[in-house]
């Protein structure tokens, strides 16, 4: 393509040259006319107006390569605009190239007008034409592309988006059975005791008739405790009795160093296995 401006430029030159040499034998021979002026200044301008028209094509055409490279490099990238920037460069090529193609036939225009029959301008003109019909094509089939991969884009994201709303829903759930596992698991391992006299235990409905925990007792009197923590509960007394059933095997009873009874699971599972109520009678 350069080649073929460089040239159809050079037979621009080499005419005006010509057609300068022509009349200058004339102007050399008699004094020069208006008219003749006239006739050279024509050319001139009509020399630097194809000239410049061809100069608007090849930027055009600079233009056109620089913003399909632009849409290549988006296009295999990432980023947070890349479909704007995208779009952006597909409506400059767009843009860019109708102006290529009025400017080509403004340039066959201009050289029908003029009085020059250079062949290899023609040639050139088509040549411009040809790759503009080119151009045409490659842009179609760009667009065609990119609508293809919007829409896988757009099926991706949406892909993604499910994922994510699926994970998101498994973590809500994970964390609500977590929460139910956590709180069964606390209520497993959760028991209660109290110990005081014969007296207070009446008092707090504990003992009625002779009977443990066999009515509305007062549940607010009693101590929770973590089973898997609370191994060791200390009655302060030198006197100490269960009240509730729990296997001997299960627990020791014994003193300290005040002569006081303390109570020392040391096997959590089955101690609290019959009841989840400890009641101890002291005195």
């Amino acid at each position: 393509m350069k080649k073929l401006m460089f040239f159809a430029c050079l037979v621009l030159m080499v005419l005006a040259g010509c057609k300068e040499k022509k009349a200058t034998p004339d102007l050399a021979g008699v004094q020069q006319t208006d008219s003749l002026k006239n006739i050279i200044s024509q050319r001139d301008n009509e020399i630097n107006d194809m000239m410049g028209t061809m100069n608007q094509i090849q930027e055009g055409f600079r233009e056109i390569g620089e913003a399909e490279n632009r849409v290549s490099v988006a296009k295999d990238g990432e980023g947070v605009n890349k479909s704007q920037q995208i779009k952006e460069n597909i409506q400059f090529i767009s843009s860019t190239m109708k102006r290529n193609r009025e400017l080509v036939k403004k340039l066959q225009q201009q050289l029908r007008e003029s009085n020059f029959n250079g062949g290899e301008l023609k040639k050139t003109i088509d040549s411009m034409m040809k790759q503009l019909d080119e151009k045409e094509q490659q842009l179609q089939q760009l667009r065609v592309e990119l609508d293809a991969k919007d829409i896988h884009i757009s099926e991706l994201d949406e892909n993604v988006n499910n994922l994510n709303t699926n994970v998101s829903n498994l973590k809500v759930e994970s964390s609500q059975k977590s929460d139910v596992i956590s709180n069964q698991d606390k209520q497993l391992n959760t028991a209660w005791f109290v110990f005081g006299t014969k007296k207070e235990l009446k008092e707090q409905q504990v003992i009625v008739d002779g009977k443990v925990l066999q009515s509305s007792f007062n549940k607010t009197y009693f101590t929770k405790i973590d089973i898997r923590v609370d191994k060791e509960v200390k009655l302060y007394s030198k006197s100490a009795k269960l009240l509730t059933i729990h296997p001997s095997s299960s627990y020791t009873l014994s003193r300290d160093a005040n002569n006081q009874y303390v109570l020392r699971i040391t096997n959590p599972q089955i101690f609290w296995s019959t009841s989840k109520y400890l009641v101890v009678l002291v005195k």
